[in-house]
């Protein structure tokens, strides 16, 4: 049974609970914003990368030659998933394994999957898809560039000159609110990506031409273009994830509020209970000394 001294404590910690949630909220919110500016930032960089792609493939080759020829040398289908190292996400990683499984069981292709979080990597083994490399969900925006530096560097290390197949998924903010798994093909460009860069319009009157090589100009841009992508889906995917956690944090704080107002009234309930027995304790007490002091006058002790 609880006792005042006992709900006391109980209140206490939830107040400090509560604080703690406050902080972790305000944490969220600021790492929403930070991730959402550096998406932002990129748009420029990933048009002019974009740009130079459609030029390459515009004038040397077709675009759908160019994936033909680029299926005919693959080797190696890497998948890049994208989770979180942390709980009180809400259903974050769950969500992202389940959306993966799917697209790969469908795809029917032998896939090396490479994740970024432990938690994502979990949910990928249990449901029949482990991971081949895991990497840690960098901390702050300058951590998502050594991450993707080392993605890409792991990349060429492990298929040298061979031509590879990449895939991406991560959570994606919506329009909105909230966030939904998101997943497509990076490279070779699929043919969504061919299609609307055959529609695109060259900025400016003259056409680009291709210099310093085919080869060389080409990898460039594939390597920019892969840094910037990965790097984009990163900073989305820790925007969701900050998102999922202030969710989280929401759902904590409406539940610690309704915990102390159960504890508050239980609180002075419990103590006017008291009070109430002290009352009658007092009264009782008076009662019987009135009720003695009427006996003995009526005896002539007074």
């Amino acid at each position: 049974m609880d006792t005042l001294e006992s709900l006391r404590r109980k209140i206490g910690s939830a107040g400090e609970l509560e604080s703690v949630v406050r902080t972790m909220k305000a944490m969220a919110a600021s790492g929403i914003g930070q991730y959402e500016r550096a998406v932002a930032a990129l748009r420029d960089y990933y048009r002019t990368v974009e740009l130079g792609m459609i030029a390459y493939f515009r004038q040397e080759i077709h675009a759908t030659a160019a994936g033909e020829k680029k299926k005919e040398k693959q080797k190696r289908v890497f998948a890049i998933v994208f989770g979180s190292d942390q709980g009180l996400v809400g259903q974050f990683n769950e969500t992202m394994a389940e959306f993966v499984s799917a697209k790969l069981q469908s795809s029917g292709k032998i896939t090396e999957i490479w994740t970024i979080g432990e938690r994502v990597n979990d949910r990928l083994t249990d449901a029949g898809f482990p991971p081949v490399k895991t990497f840690p969900v960098p901390n702050s925006l300058g951590g998502i560039t050594s991450l993707v530096g080392k993605i890409l560097a792991e990349m060429e290390e492990v298929t040298g000159n061979e031509s590879n197949e990449v895939f991406i998924f991560h959570n994606k903010p919506r329009e909105r609110a909230g966030y939904e798994p998101s997943g497509n093909r990076l490279f070779p460009p699929d043919e969504k990506w061919k299609n609307e860069a055959e529609e695109k319009k060259w900025p400016a009157n003259k056409q680009p031409q291709v210099v310093g090589g085919q080869e060389h100009t080409l990898a460039a841009l594939v390597r920019e273009y892969l840094f910037v992508s990965v790097y984009r889906a990163c900073a989305e995917s820790l925007a969701c994830e900050n998102a999922g956690r202030l969710e989280a944090m929401q759902r904590a704080e409406k539940n610690i509020d309704e915990l102390m107002e159960e504890l508050n009234h239980k609180y002075h309930r419990l103590r006017q209970s008291s009070i109430d027995e002290e009352l009658f304790d007092v009264v009782s007490g008076f009662e019987a000394l009135k009720k003695n002091r009427t006996a003995n006058s009526k005896r002539g002790y007074y």
